[in-house]
């Protein structure tokens, strides 16, 4: 399998009001499909208390909140803001594919010029966003679909034995072989919210016709939904975390190229 792990520079803006901040993990995951989401942005009336979750993501995962105020009833400012940025982008050139999060069809126009360019445009939404806007888009996808899908089993991974957001103890996740040995840094513990973060890239990523996939491929993917780095649990490279890692084999190729495949 040819690795052809995409390089574009991806923009996504966010329409807070027409968006839920519990889907951003998937959305992150698909436009890695399209490339490095460099640009990300969320729009609205920050001082909203509804836009909390949105104000958490963003310290998360690196949005720029942009504040726009509701200056009139029934007239929605931050579509507006979301739209010339959008020109904006789009004209300086350095941009090379959108993901537009809104279910709101006055973004149809947006999608319909940015494709015009010869960009590609992923509107991501509730399945109640009006047919319109789902076809301006070059993909369109129901937000509601992705997050039914994006929790799959971890297979033979210990469950957490303590509160559900306490972290699995690295002795009861590593091989004994692993666990055991002597290590020259202290590993982090892995947790469920990494073991998840690893399955949803692997899932994500192209596999040949062996069942494996690119390591760099999936660390991409990886990296485009957090601010993961292998060094932050105590591993040099991400190979050395995927072998500490159950339920995975990694396999290495000629000329130096990893690969590996989740075991069921």
């Amino acid at each position: 399998m040819t690795d052809q792990t995409p390089t574009r520079n991806i923009a996504l803006l966010i329409d807070a009001d027409n968006a839920s901040a519990a889907t951003l993990d998937p959305v992150l995951t698909v436009l890695a499909e399209l490339g490095t989401v460099n640009v990300r942005r969320v729009y609205g009336n920050w001082t909203k208390p509804g836009l909390k979750p949105w104000r958490d993501m963003s310290i998360k995962h690196g949005i720029e909140p942009q504040q726009q105020f509701d200056i009139t009833k029934g007239k929605n400012a931050t579509d507006m803001k979301m739209t010339i940025d959008a020109m904006d982008l789009l004209f300086r050139g350095r941009v090379e594919g959108f993901g537009i999060m809104s279910s709101d069809s006055d973004f149809m126009p947006l999608a319909m010029r940015i494709r015009q360019d010869g960009l590609p445009v992923y509107g991501f939404g509730a399945s109640k966003t009006p047919e319109a806007f789902k076809q301006a888009c070059t993909r369109f996808i129901d937000v509601g679909a992705l997050t039914s899908t994006a929790s799959p089993s971890l297979g033979e991974a210990p469950a957490p034995t303590g509160p559900p957001s306490a972290e699995i103890p690295i002795d009861q996740v590593l091989p004994p072989a692993i666990a055991g040995a002597p290590r020259s840094k202290a590993k982090a513990p892995v947790g469920p919210e990494l073991l998840k973060l690893l399955v949803d890239a692997y899932d994500a990523s192209k596999r040949d016709e062996r069942g494996y996939v690119s390591l760099s491929a999936m660390g991409q993917l990886a990296a485009n939904r957090s601010s993961f780095d292998a060094r932050n649990y105590g591993y040099n490279r991400l190979s050395d975390l995927m072998e500490a890692v159950p339920n995975f084999q990694i396999e290495r190729r000629e000329g130096g190229r990893s690969f590996v495949k989740r075991l069921r």
